[in-house]
């Protein structure tokens, strides 16, 4: 008689996975190496049972392929993996290790994305990694043009300082650093246009969806953030309060508590860091808006910027941010001012 499978714990990679098979007790069946295409089969052969991943890159795509076999998907945060593995770090340990994280039963696991959420993040990833690519070529090109005695200032508004230096023949500069300064100003050109493609879509994307709508109408929030918030979260109802939700994005402080005693520390990096950063971008821009009036209408802010540094009041109004995000989402309301 064949013991029935209760659950597959795989450890993914790109082209050899690590499958451990746990019986129904706990016991472990079989724990083997299989191919890409035998791993594909294998979920489509067995019978419905949970199928516990770690979470890591394709996690998404194989969590769907279960999904569609009607497989149970647990996949576990690598963070909550790493304890539960013995001895030696191999495959074989680690699928194990899987296995007993997926069946403790007070552990956290990550939702499964879509197909169309995870689209949504390329495209905001892609329009990302490009304005890293433009403001890497024009630091090259500022560089450059500083040994010729040529200095402008950071950012993108100024390379049309640079552009006319290039192009004036009375510049004292070789032939070659012209030709490659064009190629540099070709290529910033090109960056620029298809940065400005994405952005203009992401505009467009938070006018006609009512969620985005709802979100860019907070103070510190943009199509972009609001964007990443669409593209990188779960499904906030999900989380019981906003708290859990800003805690999940890693504007919290790290603890370091014993026999009663709360101790706080600094932000961690924990969390998700796209999210995080453009809010803590976005609220720093309204605390210099409200540095430069001189105050503001909301009491709460104006309080916190006048005690305490920039940064701290930054991360303050980033985690306040974030519960505005989750209750706004889950409710079905507007913003309103506090």
């Amino acid at each position: 008689m064949t013991t029935k499978i209760n659950m597959l714990a795989i450890d993914l990679a790109k082209g050899s996975f690590q499958v451990c098979a746990v019986g129904p007790e706990g016991t472990v069946l079989f724990n083997r190496g299989l191919s890409r295409t035998r791993m594909a089969a294998l979920l489509a052969e067995q019978p419905a049972c949970i199928v516990a991943m770690e979470a890591c890159a394709t996690l998404h795509h194989w969590g769907r392929v279960a999904q569609r076999h009607g497989h149970e998907v647990r996949l576990v945060p690598a963070a909550y993996v790493k304890p539960f593995v013995k001895r030696q770090k191999n495959d074989r340990a680690d699928a194990e290790a899987i296995a007993e994280a997926a069946l403790r039963p007070t552990m956290r696991f990550v939702a499964v994305k879509s197909a169309e959420t995870q689209g949504r993040a390329v495209a905001f990833r892609t329009h990302q990694c490009l304005v890293r690519q433009r403001t890497q070529l024009i630091n090259a090109l500022r560089g450059h043009l500083a040994e010729f005695g040529l200095v402008a200032p950071k950012g993108p508004a100024s390379l049309k300082l640079l552009e006319n230096a290039l192009e004036d023949q009375a510049t004292d500069l070789p032939s070659p650093v012209r030709e490659m300064g064009a190629i540099y100003l070709d290529q910033i050109a090109q960056l620029t246009e298809v940065i400005e493609r994405l952005a203009d879509e992401l505009e467009a994307a938070s006018k006609t969806d009512a969620q985005l709508r709802r979100l860019c109408t907070i103070p510190g929030i943009g199509p972009v953030t609001a964007g990443a918030v669409s593209a990188f979260a779960p499904d906030l109802d999900t989380f019981d309060s906003g708290r859990n939700f800003a805690a999940w994005l890693g504007l919290v402080p790290r603890q370091s508590s014993t026999g009663g005693k709360t101790k706080l520390g600094s932000v961690s990096k924990m969390g998700q860091t796209d999210i995080r950063r453009l809010l803590i971008v976005g609220a720093m821009s309204v605390i210099r808006w409200v540095v430069r009036k001189g105050g503001s209408s909301n009491r709460w802010l104006a309080a916190l910027v006048a005690r305490k540094p920039r940064m701290v009041a930054a991360v303050a109004l980033a985690n306040k941010m974030a519960r505005m995000i989750w209750a706004m989402t889950t409710k079905k309301e507007n913003y309103r001012m506090a």
